[in-house]
Protein backbone atom coordinates (compact mmCIF):
# COMPACT_ATOMS: atom_id res chain seq x y z
CA UNK A 1 0.00 0.00 0.00
CA UNK A 2 1.31 3.22 -1.11
CA UNK A 3 0.35 5.04 1.78
CA UNK A 4 2.23 2.86 4.27
CA UNK A 5 5.02 3.11 2.09
CA UNK A 6 5.00 7.02 2.46
CA UNK A 7 4.02 6.65 6.41
CA UNK A 8 7.49 4.53 6.46
CA UNK A 9 9.72 7.02 4.47
CA UNK A 10 9.00 9.69 6.72
CA UNK A 11 9.46 7.94 9.94
CA UNK A 12 12.61 7.03 8.94
CA UNK A 13 13.83 10.30 7.11
CA UNK A 14 12.17 12.31 10.14
CA UNK A 15 14.12 10.09 12.74
CA UNK A 16 17.50 9.18 10.73
CA UNK A 17 20.40 11.12 11.02
CA UNK A 18 21.28 14.68 10.64
CA UNK A 19 22.81 14.80 8.08
CA UNK A 20 20.07 12.92 5.41
CA UNK A 21 17.48 15.14 6.90
CA UNK A 22 19.36 18.23 6.01
CA UNK A 23 19.70 17.64 2.77
CA UNK A 24 16.36 15.96 2.25
CA UNK A 25 14.93 18.94 3.65
CA UNK A 26 14.36 21.13 0.29
CA UNK A 27 13.26 17.97 -1.29
CA UNK A 28 10.10 18.86 0.57
CA UNK A 29 9.19 22.72 -0.35
CA UNK A 30 10.51 22.28 -3.96
CA UNK A 31 8.03 19.15 -4.84
CA UNK A 32 5.61 20.72 -2.97
CA UNK A 33 5.99 24.59 -4.57
CA UNK A 34 6.03 23.10 -7.68
CA UNK A 35 2.58 21.41 -7.33
CA UNK A 36 1.35 24.62 -6.15
CA UNK A 37 2.16 26.31 -9.34
CA UNK A 38 1.04 23.37 -11.20
CA UNK A 39 -2.27 23.77 -9.50
CA UNK A 40 -2.55 27.60 -10.49
CA UNK A 41 -1.01 27.12 -13.74
CA UNK A 42 -3.47 24.24 -14.67
CA UNK A 43 -6.74 26.38 -13.49
CA UNK A 44 -5.34 29.83 -15.22
CA UNK A 45 -5.13 27.22 -18.75
CA UNK A 46 -8.80 25.69 -17.73
CA UNK A 47 -9.92 29.49 -17.30
CA UNK A 48 -8.75 30.56 -21.01
CA UNK A 49 -9.65 26.82 -22.77
CA UNK A 50 -13.11 27.23 -21.53
CA UNK A 51 -12.77 31.27 -21.94
CA UNK A 52 -14.20 31.89 -18.65
CA UNK A 53 -14.89 35.67 -17.72
CA UNK A 54 -12.92 37.51 -14.65
CA UNK A 55 -14.97 36.18 -11.69
CA UNK A 56 -14.88 39.26 -10.12
CA UNK A 57 -14.56 42.49 -11.82
CA UNK A 58 -11.99 45.35 -10.51
CA UNK A 59 -12.11 47.07 -7.97
CA UNK A 60 -13.99 44.36 -6.27
CA UNK A 61 -11.31 41.13 -6.93
CA UNK A 62 -9.00 43.28 -4.70
CA UNK A 63 -11.37 43.56 -1.52
CA UNK A 64 -11.38 39.65 -1.40
CA UNK A 65 -7.71 39.00 -2.52
CA UNK A 66 -5.85 41.53 -0.24
CA UNK A 67 -7.35 40.48 2.94
CA UNK A 68 -7.36 36.75 2.32
CA UNK A 69 -4.13 36.75 0.35
CA UNK A 70 -2.33 39.26 3.13
CA UNK A 71 -3.72 36.89 6.10
CA UNK A 72 -2.69 33.36 4.46
CA UNK A 73 1.06 34.72 4.43
CA UNK A 74 0.54 36.34 8.07
CA UNK A 75 -0.55 33.08 8.68
CA UNK A 76 2.03 31.07 6.94
CA UNK A 77 4.70 33.49 8.36
CA UNK A 78 3.46 32.76 12.44
CA UNK A 79 3.46 29.10 11.38
CA UNK A 80 7.01 28.90 10.12
CA UNK A 81 8.36 31.09 12.91
CA UNK A 82 7.12 28.40 15.96
CA UNK A 83 8.42 25.81 13.85
CA UNK A 84 11.67 26.93 13.43
CA UNK A 85 12.02 28.02 17.33
CA UNK A 86 11.68 24.20 18.33
CA UNK A 87 14.66 23.68 15.74
CA UNK A 88 12.53 21.56 13.38
CA UNK A 89 11.41 22.52 9.67
CA UNK A 90 7.53 21.97 8.62
CA UNK A 91 9.32 19.58 6.00
CA UNK A 92 8.16 16.14 6.59
CA UNK A 93 11.77 15.30 6.44
CA UNK A 94 13.31 17.02 9.27
CA UNK A 95 10.54 17.62 11.68
CA UNK A 96 11.02 19.71 15.28
CA UNK A 97 11.93 16.89 17.91
CA UNK A 98 8.94 17.75 19.70
CA UNK A 99 5.46 17.86 18.76
CA UNK A 100 4.77 21.84 18.33
CA UNK A 101 1.25 22.69 20.41
CA UNK A 102 2.10 26.40 20.85
CA UNK A 103 1.31 29.74 18.64
CA UNK A 104 -1.28 28.91 15.81
CA UNK A 105 -0.72 25.25 16.34
CA UNK A 106 -2.92 25.61 19.96
CA UNK A 107 -6.10 26.34 17.67
CA UNK A 108 -5.54 24.33 14.44
CA UNK A 109 -3.30 21.07 13.74
CA UNK A 110 -2.06 22.59 10.13
CA UNK A 111 -1.54 26.42 10.36
CA UNK A 112 0.40 27.09 7.71
CA UNK A 113 -1.89 24.81 5.03
CA UNK A 114 -5.02 26.99 6.42
CA UNK A 115 -2.56 29.91 5.19
CA UNK A 116 -1.80 28.90 1.95
CA UNK A 117 -5.44 27.94 1.44
CA UNK A 118 -6.18 31.62 2.20
CA UNK A 119 -3.51 33.00 0.36
CA UNK A 120 -4.12 30.78 -2.95
CA UNK A 121 -8.06 32.19 -2.22
CA UNK A 122 -7.08 35.62 -2.07
CA UNK A 123 -4.95 34.76 -5.48
CA UNK A 124 -7.56 33.48 -7.29
CA UNK A 125 -9.36 36.64 -6.80
CA UNK A 126 -7.11 38.71 -7.52
CA UNK A 127 -6.14 36.79 -11.26
CA UNK A 128 -9.97 36.81 -11.36
CA UNK A 129 -10.03 32.78 -11.76
CA UNK A 130 -12.97 31.25 -11.24
CA UNK A 131 -11.35 27.87 -12.14
CA UNK A 132 -8.64 28.67 -9.48
CA UNK A 133 -11.70 29.61 -6.55
CA UNK A 134 -13.68 26.97 -7.42
CA UNK A 135 -12.23 23.68 -8.74
CA UNK A 136 -8.89 24.18 -8.42
CA UNK A 137 -8.16 24.98 -4.40
CA UNK A 138 -11.12 22.71 -3.43
CA UNK A 139 -9.19 20.14 -5.06
CA UNK A 140 -5.54 20.82 -3.70
CA UNK A 141 -7.73 20.82 -0.28
CA UNK A 142 -9.10 17.69 -0.65
CA UNK A 143 -5.85 15.71 -1.72
CA UNK A 144 -4.03 17.88 1.01
CA UNK A 145 -6.46 16.77 3.67
CA UNK A 146 -6.10 13.08 1.79
CA UNK A 147 -2.17 12.93 2.34
CA UNK A 148 -2.40 14.20 5.87
CA UNK A 149 -4.88 11.53 7.00
CA UNK A 150 -3.28 8.74 5.11
CA UNK A 151 0.11 9.77 5.18
CA UNK A 152 1.24 12.80 7.79
CA UNK A 153 -0.87 11.94 10.66
CA UNK A 154 -0.45 8.05 11.36
CA UNK A 155 3.53 8.84 10.76
CA UNK A 156 3.35 11.37 13.57
CA UNK A 157 1.35 9.12 15.77
CA UNK A 158 3.83 6.60 15.55
CA UNK A 159 6.91 8.89 15.81
CA UNK A 160 5.23 11.16 18.55
CA UNK A 161 2.27 8.47 20.39
CA UNK A 162 0.27 9.51 22.84
CA UNK A 163 0.74 13.08 23.18
CA UNK A 164 0.01 13.37 19.43
CA UNK A 165 -2.85 11.29 19.30
CA UNK A 166 -4.61 13.53 22.02
CA UNK A 167 -3.50 16.72 20.46
CA UNK A 168 -5.28 15.44 17.24
CA UNK A 169 -8.33 14.96 18.89
CA UNK A 170 -8.63 18.20 21.28
CA UNK A 171 -7.37 20.34 18.19
CA UNK A 172 -9.03 20.74 14.90
CA UNK A 173 -7.40 19.75 11.48
CA UNK A 174 -6.99 23.26 9.54
CA UNK A 175 -9.96 25.75 11.22
CA UNK A 176 -10.38 26.69 15.03
CA UNK A 177 -13.61 25.87 16.33
CA UNK A 178 -15.12 29.45 17.35
CA UNK A 179 -17.48 28.73 19.01
CA UNK A 180 -14.88 26.62 21.63
CA UNK A 181 -12.55 29.52 21.39
CA UNK A 182 -15.47 32.18 22.54
CA UNK A 183 -16.33 29.53 25.46
CA UNK A 184 -13.23 29.46 26.68
CA UNK A 185 -12.68 33.46 26.25
CA UNK A 186 -15.67 33.25 28.58
CA UNK A 187 -14.65 31.09 31.25
CA UNK A 188 -11.11 32.95 31.58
Amino acid sequence: MLSKKLIDIFFRSATGNRRARMILTPVGPVFFLGVVVLFVAGALYADRALALGPLLAHPWNLVLAVPLGGAGLLLIGWSVIHFLQTRGTPVPFNPPPRLVDNGPYAHARNPMLSGLFLALFGLGFYLGSVSLVLVFIPLFMLLNFWELKKVEEPELEKRLGQPYIDYRKRVPMFFPRIRRATREKEKG
